[in-house]
């Protein structure tokens, strides 16, 4: 590695050839403050808040972009630059509904923070403000372009990391607006409702819709029985909305304080996800036995489901057509407990809480109402709950652990670990080995499909079966890797995608985390790992073993892939192209 050496504020330190004075700077232990700079995807400098001066160069230069090199002498903190960034938030304000304490972000915007911290006065620049129209068309996202600061954070998610490209900039000048082409609204294009760019925006102008009155209202009504299971990836997410660092483990403190909501049953989606994982892994297996359309791909993320349907509607073919855990559990409760428990399908309200804007979509597609009615009436995010737990004055750091309600409350760790990208394929290649071999695995750990890259890739040999897998996560490499299975350059039998980068641990509905920790700190890493030491630490680690799940089949189901089961466990897809 090339290094140079510079100075920054009178200090001296050596750092890496070609990085920027930004990087350089939080190296040193300098925060410069951004607005619309996300590390590897949008560095653009179109915000001007990391401005800084330069010996010998012409005016202040922003940070994001402007190389080191050898002798620089860096400024990056005097009046002229302090002045110069509160001018640049006041000349944002002036074009922005500064209804901050109603608003969606309120404590979580950065654009807030860095107002609050440069003393900038809202009103120093007045004139013409724009207007817009807040587009609510989508079942998951709202946009409302009245708050946007044109950082372009969200088109370059889009764009970039997902490879969609859904919304841009229109208009130009003072007209300037992010939206989709020809004005259509976010419903009407191809957008899969991953909601990355939810969480790269760093203000109140895109956010989920909100679900929590409604499900609150649920609770309240004496003849609904109101029922909800968590997701995986929520335990390992949900402190950091009350100040824990990322990579905290606080499921017991979850729990806890989703029972004090007063839902009637509070269960482990860790369950449905092994009821997957027996439904996926034998629809695998039946697929090569029987000749089937393969490579088989996974069917959990309803954002890749979407994203394949636009995108890919020829190998719509290839999907599982298992149901995700999320409309598993509902299908099960309303069909299965239900009768159980004498319970009306139609006066059962399930609730999801999960990681994921595009489960909103989830909920309304077509055959996904086993008995008669929505699988899942809503579906919260991790945010969303935090609110709800939030507005009900709940103490989330001072509860006792708590447990999962019975009869859903035994998960394996296979279950567990879907909520990382390789998760799923893990869990079912615990499940297929050990069918396939008729003995237990002596290793548990398929550590080949682990790991936060775009794509892995591995060969397992079991039994008689050389099995040729695949993980991506985020649709843009779920494009690379697609692309060429369908040119022939990949062999693969086995598919795993997820939509968001990194898997749900990373998904459109977890806790805001600001871009300076987005860019310094690997989340997806910390998040992922949580619920590999919850794996590593159970007892129960494959989805076979689930007792819980043994009871299902045993009194209901009767056998994966049964009549009954393809009945209320499957489901089917569009080709919808573009």
């Amino acid at each position: 590695m090339q290094t140079v050496n510079i100075k920054i504020n009178g200090r001296e330190y050596t750092v890496e050839k070609g990085i920027s004075v930004l990087e350089a700077a939080r190296h040193a232990g300098i925060d410069i403050p951004t607005l619309c700079y996300l590390k590897d995807i949008n560095e653009i400098g179109a915000c001007r808040l990391c401005l800084v001066e330069v010996k010998g160069a012409r005016g202040l230069v922003t940070a994001c972009v402007y190389p080191v090199a050898e002798g620089m002498e860096i400024t990056t903190n005097s009046p002229k630059i302090r002045a110069s960034r509160k001018m640049n938030l006041e000349l944002l304000l002036s074009n922005h509904k500064k209804d901050c304490l109603s608003c969606v972000r309120s404590t979580t915007c950065e654009l807030q923070k860095l107002c609050n911290e440069y003393g900038v006065d809202e009103h120093y620049f007045g004139g013409e403000r724009t207007e817009y129209e807040v587009d609510t068309s989508s079942p998951s996202i709202v946009r409302d372009n009245n708050k946007c600061i044109l950082c372009r954070r969200c088109v370059a998610a889009c764009a970039k990391m997902q490879g969609i490209g859904v919304i841009g900039a229109n208009d130009r000048g003072f007209d300037t607006q992010i939206g989709s082409p020809f004005g259509m609204n976010l419903a009407d294009t191809s957008c899969i409702n991953c909601g990355q760019c939810v969480v790269a925006c760093p203000t109140g102008a895109l956010y989920e819709k909100d679900d929590t009155q409604k499900v609150f209202e649920a609770i309240a009504d004496p003849e609904m029985h109101v029922a909800i299971c968590t997701a995986p990836s929520i335990r390992a997410q949900i402190g950091e909305c009350f100040g824990y660092e990322p990579g905290t483990d606080t499921e017991g403190k979850m729990v806890a304080a989703i029972k004090r909501l007063g839902f009637d049953g509070v269960y482990d989606m860790n369950l449905t996800a092994d009821l997957t994982i027996m439904e996926e892994a034998t629809e695998f297996l039946g697929r090569v036995k029987n000749g089937g359309k393969l490579p088989m791909i996974t069917s959990c993320s309803p954002g890749w489901i979407k994203y394949c349907e636009h995108y890919f509607p020829e190998m719509t073919e290839n999907l599982s057509t298992c149901k995700s855990p999320q409309q598993m559990f509902g299908a099960t409760y309303k069909t299965y407990y239900a009768q159980k428990m004498g319970l009306d399908p139609k006066k059962i309200v399930f609730v999801s809480a999960i990681p994921c804007t595009a489960k909103k979509f989830e909920v309304g597609r077509p055959d996904q109402s086993a008995a008669g009615v929505p699988d899942v009436d809503y579906a919260i995010t991790t945010r969303e709950l935090a609110k709800m737990i939030e507005v009900a004055g709940i103490d989330y750091r001072s509860l006792d652990d708590e447990k999962f309600d019975v009869p859903f409350d035994i998960g394996s760790g296979a279950g567990a670990i879907f909520g990382a990208t390789g998760g799923v394929m893990e869990a079912a290649l615990r499940t297929a080995a050990e069918v396939i071999e008729g003995k237990p695995l002596e290793k548990l750990e398929f550590n080949d499909v682990r790991g936060t890259d775009g794509i892995k890739r591995a060969t397992y040999k079991l039994g008689d079966i050389e099995l040729r897998v695949a993980v991506t996560s985020g649709t843009a490499n779920a494009k690379k890797l697609l692309t060429a299975v369908q040119n022939g350059e990949e062999k693969v039998d086995f598919i795993e995608v997820m939509a968001c980068p990194g898997g749900c641990v990373n998904g459109g509905g977890q806790p805001y985390q600001p871009a300076k920790v987005r860019n310094n700190v690997d989340l997806r890493a910390k998040r992922a790992a949580i619920l590999y030491n919850a794996d590593k630490n159970m007892d129960l680690r494959k989805s076979h073993e689930n007792s819980a799940v043994k009871k299902l089949y045993d009194e209901f189901f009767g056998e994966p892939n049964s009549h009954k089961a393809h009945e209320i466990l499957h489901t089917s897809y569009v080709k919808r192209g573009l």
